[in-house]
């Protein structure tokens, strides 16, 4: 019996993959991918999330180009990379004319909404449809509560015409003041080798931890929804975690724990359940990729990204050889350009000017949604460690070379160990190579000048055409 249904799923495969399928993608805000606990994390509790890759698909090692909100989502929704598509700071805008998820799924017979937060622009290169229900935004206190009668409107209006929503969650972007704390005493936290410990730093990551929870319990309610609707058997549900979160070392680096996403897939028949691959994926592929399977077939000339269909259907565990990380830190602070690679196991980080100090306005300022950082400072004085975690994130080398694979947090610097020289070669040469590709300009790009241009639509440095 089990042999005959094996062969009948085998049978039925191609069918089911042949309808175009309703897509939803879930976007977490500033959720470091190595907090949740299908990668290991050990603090949070996402049973939702869980249970969602129990019945999918995991992708170990999926990234994004910039580990800022607008930057990754343009990525995301371009299938460009941020230099590419015009949007390289973090409220940057892109480039008039480019092609988004709802031209290009729209030319496919789809109807593509937004529910939450958008913070991409111009509205003409991303015209979503508005779905209510969701905050839109990220730092509201208290967050807005959610109601999913907009969703569920826009995924029943009409079942003859295929949907693709977003759903751009704002947990657990800071302000952390959702979800309940008390579940997560900070004194028997397990903290990440990054962090410096302190006591406001383990308050902190309380609350980030509640609002972690907070936000798997919209994903639980929108799961529902697909079931209550009689949408889950043909729909692809993707969730995301974003860039990582907003505590030094994660999110506004090119670190591991600033560009590494999580992503999961699911689609009954279609995504092998219980699985998890290697494939190295990046934001900019998941456009051509929904593109593919809704039967188009996506101009390599016009993305940086490249379908991952066949590995979505458990045909193989490769894609793409390289991922690429930028962060151009105006108007986050003063400009520190960086660039990187990854190949999943080995990173490499060139920071373009070593000899000024990281600064980061929000992270290191008095900002109230930060209070921990003053201190890491104060802590630096009498704590090794602490103290290298404030001179790490402020005070950086011209090239970092890390083993991801063998060190999680990358805290081991190989850069100048001359046993990692021809690794250090390899990916320097795959990195020059990119930055010809795109155009980069590398030091000018990070200046208040190329930034206030491109907030007037007219960037001084255009990019790979």
């Amino acid at each position: 019996m089990k042999s005959l249904i094996a062969l009948t799923c085998l049978l039925l495969t191609p069918l089911i993959a042949a309808v175009k399928p309703n897509v939803i993608v879930i976007i977490a805000d500033d959720c470091t991918y190595s907090d949740l606990a299908i990668h290991g994390g050990q603090n949070a509790k996402t049973p939702n999330i869980d249970s969602l890759a129990k019945q999918g698909t995991i992708f170990d090692r999926a990234y994004l180009g910039m580990a800022m909100c607008a930057p990754s989502r343009s990525e995301l929704y371009t299938g460009r990379l941020p230099l590419r598509n015009g949007c390289a700071w973090n409220q940057g805008t892109s480039r008039p004319g480019t092609k988004s998820m709802p031209h290009l799924l729209g030319d496919l017979g789809y109807r593509v909404g937004l529910a939450g937060k958008s913070h991409v622009q111009p509205a003409s290169v991303y015209p979503f449809e508005n779905v209510p229900g969701y905050d839109e935004n990220c730092v509201n206190n208290p967050t807005r509560p959610n109601d999913t009668a907009g969703v569920k409107n826009f995924i029943t209006r009409d079942d003859a015409q295929p949907f693709c929503l977003v759903v751009a969650l704002t947990e657990p972007h800071a302000p952390w003041v959702m979800g309940d704390a008390s579940a997560y005493p900070p004194k028997s936290l397990k903290l990440p080798a990054n962090f410096a410990d302190t006591p406001m730093t383990r308050q902190s990551f309380s609350r980030y931890l509640a609002e972690v929870t907070y936000m798997d319990n919209q994903v639980g309610e929108l799961l529902a929804l697909l079931e209550t609707t009689k949408k889950a058997s043909d729909t692809l549900v993707l969730f995301t975690s974003e860039q990582g979160a907003q505590f030094p070392g994660n999110k506004w680096t090119n670190w591991d724990t600033g560009l590494h996403t999580s992503l999961v897939a699911r689609w009954p028949g279609v995504v092998p359940a219980g699985r998890r691959t290697p494939a190295l994926v990046q934001y900019a592929d998941v456009l051509p990729t929904l593109m593919d399977l809704a039967g188009g077939k996506p101009d390599a000339s016009a993305f940086d990204g490249a379908s991952f269909a066949p590995v979505l259907r458990g045909e193989g565990d490769r894609h793409r050889e390289f991922v690429y990380g930028m962060h151009n830190n105006y108007p986050e602070g003063p400009p520190y350009p960086i660039r990187s690679i990854s190949n999943g196991d080995w990173r490499y980080i060139r920071n373009l000017s070593p000899e000024k100090l990281y600064i980061e306005k929000h992270m290191m300022g008095r900002d109230e949604h930060n209070p921990y950082w003053s201190t890491w400072m104060f802590r630096s004085t009498e704590d090794a460690h602490a103290l290298h975690m404030v001179q790490r994130y402020m005070h950086r080398p011209a090239e970092e070379l890390y083993h991801t694979a063998e060190d999680r947090f990358e805290m081991t610097n190989l850069a100048t160990d001359p046993a990692h020289a021809e690794t250090k070669a390899r990916l320097a040469a795959a990195l020059d190579r990119s930055l010809t590709d795109q155009l980069d300009p590398g030091v000018p790009l990070d200046t208040p000048s190329a930034f206030e241009a491109s907030q007037k639509q007219k960037p001084v440095f255009p990019g790979k055409p």
